[in-house]
């Protein structure tokens, strides 16, 4: 059996129309699992599950949103409906709608930003991991990022949400490891997608990003994909309650010399 294989497996991946999400359920299905595509646009998912099926693969389009219990729970129970049950699911959307200093930010953005990148996967772990134990185990991965190591003054409460998720990981490989359940987080840095946008299409901010980077450059969604599928494979079979770090090195705290 190969480490990557992923054969007869059942993937959700949540954000999954693209960035990240595409890339890593469009690697996932490469390694032989059944994936379901989500986001809130169901036309959008549909392109992404529709070019895995012309490549070979299994992929269905489900549109939630994560803000909404009863649209996950569906998402579950549509998926454990079609194809028997879940073994691997990927918590990667999330929304930021505020940029700027803590002390500026609107009490909603701020339940906006806890509730869909926290209260969200708290929800769907809590609804897959029963499911998953009846199976004989699974693996829940939450993308959460380098935020979640660092303060920032101006993405400081989408910090924080990352953070959580990190310790989400901890506490559900916790209660979970002795029925085969291992949960895991993924913390990118600034990766080129349409959500980091404001980011790396700012000149002076991908400049400082860059030069605190020792591979001098910034990431791209498939790099964070191969992560994924190592966690959901038999290649990680014994890593839970960890969260894998990939920046190009920018935790490690390079400087470039003038």
């Amino acid at each position: 059996m190969s480490l990557f294989d992923l054969s007869g497996k059942v993937a959700v991946v949540t954000g999954a129309s693209k960035g990240i999400g595409r890339a890593i359920a469009e690697r996932m299905a490469e390694h032989g699992a059944k994936v379901v595509i989500s986001s809130r646009k169901l036309d959008a998912c549909e392109q992404v599950a529709q070019g895995i099926r012309d490549r070979g693969g299994e992929a269905v389009a489900t549109a939630c949103h994560i803000g909404r219990k009863e649209e996950l729970q569906a998402l579950v129970d549509s998926t454990t409906a079609r194809w028997g049950g879940i073994d691997i699911m990927v918590c990667n959307a999330a929304v930021n709608p505020f940029y700027g200093p803590a002390a500026e930010m609107p009490d909603e953005a701020y339940d906006r930003i806890m509730n869909s990148n926290v209260r969200s996967n708290f929800w769907i772990c809590n609804m897959v991991a029963p499911g998953m134990a009846k199976r004989g185990g699974g693996a829940i991965i939450i993308v959460s990022s380098i935020g979640g190591f660092q303060g920032s003054d101006r993405l400081g409460v989408y910090c924080i949400s990352k953070a959580a998720d990190i310790q989400l990981a901890r506490n559900v490989a916790v209660e979970w490891g002795g029925q085969n359940i291992r949960a895991n987080c993924i913390a990118p840095g600034l990766i080129k997608t349409d959500f980091a946008k404001a980011l790396w299409d700012n000149p002076e901010v991908l400049r400082k990003t860059v030069e605190h980077t020792p591979m001098q450059r910034i990431g791209d969604p498939d790099e964070i994909a191969g992560a994924a599928v190592f966690l959901a494979s038999p290649a990680g079979s014994y890593m839970t309650g960890q969260t894998m770090v990939i920046d190009g090195g920018r935790l490690a705290g390079f400087s470039r010399a003038e």
